[in-house]
């Protein structure tokens, strides 16, 4: 087994301490492994770790992609896989601490992504989308590989024309090639640590008031800022919970009060979600905490999992 560990869990449940403090007892290094702290100038709406967080802890994959980019895994894996080899080779530990299971999930798995389309076919089948509606491609994705038209909702424009692309660029459906991928083996084995608190409306307050926090903290300010430099509306970055919402309130559509209940009911829904995909991992050795959650009883819980595993603190 490598010398990593895997810290996940949903939004606000304490990961960044924790991996942080795993770091400094193991000689290690944090790989981030979440979809909105890889984007520059997004520091307080993804509570990207700073400075005095990091405690000199080298951080990876932070702030490394410009907001206007789309973003995906497979340019997160692409990027990360790199990194980690690295870290290992070097000797040090890796933290790999994020709560996008997607990310953390494929970059065990060493997964391989099909190729990006052809140049002028993403275009081709956006014009038509636009042209006769996302409903003729779901069709046109159904004639070829029905498992995915049943699944993907007319809703989701993005996953349907990729599924789409795939099949024309290799030949392969997107079903195929994703049960193709899960039947591999993983590429590395790691030990994994999920954070939550045993009780759901703890984790639920402490989200409130990270809201609140973040727009202390100026997230208003951070949005306007992001606008005025010429990001698309949009881009995949301002579709995040925090920045969709204050959009409309910078648009004059909603009120902040109701900006605010709407980022912390999108997070408590984000976080709902996260719990749901981090429970079906059957490696997860789960820290449940009470409110006010207390340190140093997740700190000796982590030292319990991590010995059983030769990788003591």
């Amino acid at each position: 087994m490598e010398r990593i560990v895997c810290v996940v869990g949903p939004t606000a449940s304490g990961k960044t301490r924790l991996a942080v403090e795993l770091a400094l007892a193991l000689d290690g290094e944090v790989l981030s492994c979440d979809s909105m702290q890889i984007y520059r100038g997004l520091s307080i709406g993804a509570a990207t770790p700073t400075a005095a967080e990091m405690r000199g802890v080298p951080h990876h994959m932070l702030c490394v992609a410009d907001p206007a980019e789309d973003y995906s895994v497979s340019a997160f894996a692409a990027a990360a896989d790199p990194i980690l080899r690295d870290i290992l080779r070097r000797g040090k530990t890796a933290i790999l601490c994020g709560g996008t299971g997607l990310y953390v999930d494929s970059l065990m798995a060493g997964r391989s992504f099909a190729p990006g389309p052809s140049a002028g076919r993403r275009e081709a089948l956006e014009r038509m989308a636009d042209e006769q509606g996302i409903e003729a491609v779901l069709a046109y994705l159904a004639t070829f590989d029905p498992e995915s038209a049943a699944r993907l909702h007319p809703g989701n424009r993005r996953r349907i024309l990729r599924a789409v692309e795939i099949y024309l660029d290799t030949g392969e459906t997107i079903t195929a090639h994703d049960r193709r991928t899960r039947s591999q083996p993983p590429r590395y084995q790691g030990v994994w640590l999920g954070l939550d608190f045993a009780e759901r409306a703890d984790l639920y307050r402490r989200i409130d008031r990270r809201v609140d926090q973040m727009l202390a903290d100026g997230l208003v300010e951070e949005v306007r800022t992001l606008l005025a430099s010429g990001i698309p509306r949009t881009a995949t970055c301002l579709q995040a919970i925090g920045y969709k919402e204050l959009i409309a309130y910078l648009d004059g559509t909603e009120t902040l009060d109701q900006a605010r209940e709407a980022i912390a009911r999108g997070t408590r829904r984000y976080a709902k979600r996260q719990r749901t995909w981090f429970r079906r991992n059957p490696a997860v050795h789960w820290i449940l905490q009470n409110e006010p959650p207390d340190f140093s009883a997740v700190l000796s819980e982590a030292r319990r999992v991590l010995a059983q595993f030769d990788t003591p603190l």
